[in-house]
């Protein structure tokens, strides 16, 4: 290699701006396949001691093939840091600043999600791109929005 090393010039692609963003515009996160391990670290984390997270025994008395995910511990695979739009966005992004959620079907042990953040708004005013992260599994078609 004939050229010199600047760490400088080590960089992200170059960053985008409120004005270069789209309405319905993707960005992909990497897919994950929940494990017992997923489960066990929340668990610990959150100290959400609820059988239904944790109990196989206690879950199939209620019908379930095993421990449901948290919902929280899904939503954590859709922050934006984790995908291409934090990178995307650079500096420009400032604050994560609200959050809902709706959780349509259980995710288990074993289920591989698939998450995405799309825009569904910009709000010029204010700068915000205001997204949504549909979160299909292919393992029972479970979604979360």
């Amino acid at each position: 290699m004939t050229e010199s090393f600047e760490p400088g010039q080590h960089r992200y692609p170059e960053s985008r701006y409120f004005e270069d963003l789209m309405t319905g515009e993707r960005f992909f996160i990497p897919s994950r396949t929940m494990t017992e391990a997923h489960f066990a670290a929340f668990q610990m984390l959150s100290a959400d001691n609820h059988p239904i997270h944790y109990n196989v025994e206690y879950c199939r008395e209620r019908g379930h093939p095993g421990p449901l995910a948290h919902g929280f511990q899904i939503l954590c695979f859709t922050a934006a840091g984790a995908s291409n739009f934090a990178l995307a966005v650079g500096d420009a992004l400032i604050a994560f600043t609200e959050q809902s959620s709706k959780f349509l079907k259980p995710v288990y042990p074993g289920d591989t999600l698939y998450p995405l953040l799309e825009i569904v708004a910009l709000t010029p005013q204010r700068s915000t791109v205001s997204s949504r992260s549909p979160l299909p599994s292919t393992t029972r078609k479970a979604s979360w929005f």
